[in-house]
């Protein structure tokens, strides 16, 4: 049986930054933010050729081992067969190892860009097919579905298989990210979760992500006590002192703030006038970006745009 065909031209998927749990909606919630990596992936005739430009790119391999590459042949895979030949290019601007969402955009990019560059992919792999398939990567659909669908996501596992809904966050609601200049390691911050919690906790936390949905789309003056977590953001503190520092003057503040992810990111939600006096408030040894809020999520893209 013959495998698929391949477009020769090059395509181009813009991949956003996330921020998941936002708070108590831990490994459910997330939201999509206006920072972007690019990738070009076109097939060759034959070999692997990778060129990164940006983030990462001093230490990220060049070879199979890279995540994207890994992704695409795993969607490739999905999709029929493995073309002979890759060349591509990243121009990577989300940071690594910070709690946005970083790996998630290679899986996404990854799964996107095979689809688009296999004529009759879309066909092959619809975009329910896509979410399943890169939360099969990634591990859980948190970060993806976001980075997939834009906007504010609802994520969970159904039968072992990822699901998500898509909602619009208020317009007057602007992301605001502190990032720190020393990554956290995922694993790290996930081993610092304790296997049971209080009965307490986990009902408190499960009224504040429910009221979370209402504050993010509807009701942004809500933010502050919607953003309230028991269940992660405590337990991982000893991970990143700082972050949890960070938040608790901001929120002493009356500012929303929450550990972006896994951290050691810091994520505030404040109302547009703000926006710019919030970031000023990290102090030294931070990066604070003011960012939109991402509606597009994944996107396929004309080349020279």
């Amino acid at each position: 049986m013959a495998g698929p065909a391949f477009r020769a031209a090059a395509v181009r998927v813009r991949v956003p930054a996330t921020s998941a749990n936002l708070g108590p909606g831990f490994d459910s919630l997330g939201l999509s933010l206006g920072l972007y990596d690019d990738v070009v992936v076109r097939v060759a005739d034959s070999g692997l050729n990778i060129d990164i430009a940006g983030e990462g790119s001093e230490t990220l391999p060049r070879d199979e081992s890279h995540l994207l590459v890994r992704a695409l042949r795993t969607a490739f895979d999905a999709l029929g067969g493995q073309p002979r030949g890759l060349e591509i290019v990243c121009a990577n601007r989300i940071p690594h190892g910070r709690g946005l969402g970083s790996s998630s955009a290679a899986i996404v990019a990854a799964v996107v860009a095979a689809r688009a560059v296999t004529i009759g992919g879309d066909v092959k792999l619809d975009d329910a097919a896509l979410l399943e398939l890169a939360t099969e990567i990634e591990g859980h659909p948190d970060n993806v579905a976001p980075c997939l669908l834009g906007g504010f996501t609802i994520a969970w596992m159904e039968n072992g298989a990822g699901r998500a809904i898509r909602l619009d966050a208020a317009d007057s609601i602007v992301p605001v990210v502190f990032v720190p200049g020393k990554p956290v390691l995922t694993e790290m911050a996930r081993g610092l979760l304790p296997r049971s919690v209080p009965h307490v906790d986990a009902a408190a936390n499960a009224g504040r992500a429910a009221l979370l949905v209402e504050a993010l789309t509807r009701r942004p003056e809500l933010l502050l006590p919607a953003t309230e977590d028991r269940l992660h953001q405590e337990y991982r503190a000893p991970a990143m002192p700082e972050s949890a520092a960070l938040v608790e003057r901001l929120r002493a503040d009356g500012v929303p703030a929450v550990i972006s992810g896994a951290g050691p990111t810091v994520l505030a939600l404040v109302e547009d006038g703000a926006a710019d006096k919030v970031a000023r408030l990290a102090g030294e040894g931070w990066a604070a970006n003011r960012l939109a809020l991402d509606v597009d999520g994944a996107s396929v893209l004309p080349l020279g745009s």
